[in-house]
């Protein structure tokens, strides 16, 4: 079965970082793009990051590029999310995506992790 497990979210201030991570198995790694996507209170998902399959191309949405680096160690089966220069707005859960052609948000979820940003 495949299975994605976040950790590293918590309450950190504006301004400040955490180190999100993310344990795949079940599946072949190194064969799929993973997503970072977040969901807010009350809104709709957001994809905020992916990585391709040999870590060497990267993207992020808007709101988050030059803050956010998405990484991959296809060692470990691990995806990490570096988030700097939090901002209130960055509060949602947090999940990690396999990523799946045709779709915006990945075909497997984990179970998430919380990250709040306030002062």
């Amino acid at each position: 079965d495949v299975q994605l497990v976040e950790s590293g979210g918590g309450i950190v201030q504006p301004g400040g970082s955490l180190r999100l991570s993310c344990s795949a198995s079940g599946f072949t790694f190194t064969w799929f793009d993973m997503y970072w996507v977040r969901q807010a209170p009350g809104e709709g998902p957001e994809r905020v990051s992916t990585i391709n399959t040999d870590g060497r191309s990267t993207n992020y949405a808007d709101s988050v590029r030059g803050r956010f680096t998405i990484s991959r160690d296809n060692a470990k089966n691990m995806v990490y999310l570096q988030m700097n220069s939090l901002k209130p707005e960055d509060t949602a859960v947090y999940y990690c995506a396999r990523g799946a052609i045709g779709s915006d948000f990945g075909d497997y979820w984990g179970q998430g992790t919380q990250v709040t940003v306030s002062s």
